[in-house]
């Protein structure tokens, strides 16, 4: 049998990067998938079709996950088009990487809401459902730098962090019910993002961790696997790195 067959997962911001590689390794383990993205363009259409193409339903929802009421509404939505939601990780995430000298209000407001506000907004959303089936699983995805800090990302550092204060507390406020709350805290990861990085700088990076190279999104997606499964059915309040030995 497959890991999440007979499951419904929720990844926001799926449509590129580690929240589609979370999506597709899902969904070859059985799970029907609903993802979310800001925009309603042609990449989050073709990553819909990718995930339906494993054999498994998919929908796509459009939605602002800053925004409590599109949240709720949205959870409203896949209970209805679904059934149930097993399974949610937080994944959405925006950066406006600058000094703070330099940082305006509005970068660090959005940075904010959008990383940090958004999984108040799901998790709280999604709550209900889990708390009636008496069982779910919660992924938010933070990062390294919300444990060490870095260099012109105050705001980012600061939207991760809090993700891993919140894990903990919602972990503590639902064991009881059977409903686990984890954190992935990805390192240095090869998205589309960090492959615009001159070479220089990437190899830079390697060096400068243990595993000599950076992660790919299907090293973080299996993560989410085991933290979303009953593998990890024991696992709950906690922090994985996915770094290569970056943060030890």
């Amino acid at each position: 049998m497959k890991l999440l067959e007979g499951k419904t997962a929720l990844i926001t911001g799926a449509s590129r990067g580690i929240g589609k590689a979370i999506a597709l390794r899902f969904a070859i383990e059985g799970a029907d998938i609903a993802i979310t993205n800001i925009v309603d363009d042609e990449e989050f259409k073709t990553t819909i079709k990718e995930i339906s193409s494993l054999g498994v339903k998919a929908k796509g929802y459009v939605s602002n996950a800053a925004s409590f009421s599109d949240s709720q509404r949205v959870i409203d939505e896949i209970v209805k088009d679904f059934g149930r939601v097993d399974i949610l990780v937080n994944n959405a995430g925006i950066t406006k990487d600058t000094l703070l000298m330099r940082m305006t209000e509005d970068q660090w407001d959005a940075v904010i809401a959008v990383n940090l506000k958004s999984v108040f907004n799901l998790t709280k959303a999604v709550l209900q459902t889990m708390l009636k089936q008496r069982s779910g699983s919660i992924v938010n995805m933070s990062s390294v730098v919300g444990v060490s800090g870095n260099a012109g990302q105050s705001n980012y550092s600061a939207s991760k962090a809090g993700i891993l204060g919140f894990t903990k507390s919602v972990a503590k406020e639902v064991g009881s019910r059977n409903i686990r709350c984890n954190a992935i805290a990805p390192g240095f990861i090869l998205t589309e993002m960090t492959e615009k990085l001159p070479e220089d700088v990437k190899k830079e990076w390697a060096e400068k961790i243990p595993l000599k190279r950076g992660g790919t999104p299907e090293d973080v997606a299996n993560t989410a696997l085991y933290l979303a499964s009953d593998l990890s059915s024991y696992v709950t309040g906690q922090t994985i790195h996915v770094c290569g030995g970056m943060l030890t």
